[in-house]
């Protein structure tokens, strides 16, 4: 396992991410296979771990809890708050209110005494900077939490969060989460030119594109037992409808992804790599990016995933990427990441206001 520096912290952390969205209910409900996982990652080197409040409604972070136990000292941990972790009203977003609340919360489930990376799950337009920034500014004080950072921010908010910042002299994001795979290059354009020009770390997330960069979806839209593609077909597809379209073979970019994987699928081959393991090494060839996020749901999708943990990807091989999916590129709208809340008519709308 190789290792690079998160940002300008001096905390080496491994090229490879374990990410435990799918741990609990909402994905593998056995406990047992699911801290296996987790040891034998620690085993292979990784010493990075991604899970956050809301992944099965708090479960993920309990099942990391009973896995680190013993192992703390070994792991660097990194857990998120933000989105709705619960019914009630102020039980999300990024006021002080809910943000010392829930890191509560997550450092009970996590048996630990402090957090690692703490990050912020989507931007918050009601809650101002100044704010949230002060309260996680508190928590590292505290010694509750170590650094802070972002999961899925837009560039210019990242800007304006090193902004701010800098003005009222609090902690700063020191790190910033979104995805970034083959199929999914917009984050090139902007965000990753950010993280660079702040120096802060970046960790990918959906490397394999939802599973679409495996080969295992089919344009008839059947889906293997237990994939992303037929769990969304469920609850947890509801809870989040976007996640039901990055699967939908009707639309135009699903149906573009279709056309490109034969095409991907001999580059891997000829760099005498497996297609998955290809687009996992892939993110790690941009000069921004740390480590990248692998969220295997069993313990022998992790074992097909640690055969690529070597790769490094040749020019020629990015070159033929490049032509395939040129940089810059996003295939399908639903890959983004977050619907937009800038996009919803109460906040676009003039609406008839006057100064």
């Amino acid at each position: 396992m190789r290792y690079r520096y998160l940002g300008r912290t001096g905390v080496q952390v491994s090229e490879y991410m374990l990410g435990t969205m799918s741990y609990g209910s909402d994905g593998n409900t056995d406990e047992k296979e699911c801290i296996d996982i987790v040891h034998h990652a620690l085993d292979r080197g990784i010493n990075f771990i991604d899970t956050a409040d809301t992944y099965s409604h708090g479960e993920a972070e309990e099942i990391v809890g009973k896995a680190i136990a013993g192992r703390r000292d070994k792991v660097v941990l990194a857990t998120k708050f933000r989105l709705a972790a619960g019914e009630g009203r102020n039980e999300q977003g990024g006021s002080r209110y809910w943000i010392m609340k829930q890191v509560e919360n997550s450092l009970r489930r996590l048996n630990t005494d402090h957090i690692d990376l703490y990050q912020m799950h989507r931007p918050d337009l009601q809650t101002d900077l100044d704010e949230t920034l002060g309260a996680l500014s508190d928590l590292v004080t505290q010694g509750k939490v170590r650094y802070i950072g972002a999961s899925t921010l837009p560039s210019w908010y990242l800007a304006e969060t090193q902004s701010v910042s800098r003005l009222n002299k609090t902690t700063r994001f020191i790190n910033e989460s979104s995805p970034y795979s083959i199929f999914q290059r917009v984050v090139e354009r902007e965000t990753l030119p950010a993280v660079q020009h702040y120096r802060m770390g970046f960790t990918a997330w959906s490397p394999l594109n939802g599973g679409w960069l495996t080969g295992k979806y089919k344009a008839d839209g059947s889906a293997p037992s237990g994939s992303r593609a037929e769990r969304v077909k469920g609850q947890w597809g509801q809870h989040y409808p976007i996640l039901q379209s990055r699967f939908d073979m009707q639309r135009e970019g699903n149906r573009r992804k279709l056309d490109l994987l034969p095409e991907l699928e001999r580059v891997a081959t000829e760099a005498g790599l497996s297609l998955m393991n290809m687009a996992q090494a892939f993110p790690l060839a941009h000069a921004a990016v740390t480590s990248v996020i692998l969220g295997p749901r069993t313990l022998e999708q992790f074992k097909g995933m640690e055969a690529g943990f070597e790769a490094v990807l040749q020019a020629e091989t990015l070159d033929r990427i490049d032509e395939l999916v040129p940089p810059g590129s996003l295939i399908e709208e639903a890959d983004r990441g977050y619907v937009s809340p800038w996009l919803a008519p109460e906040v676009r709308r003039h609406l008839g206001k006057v100064a």
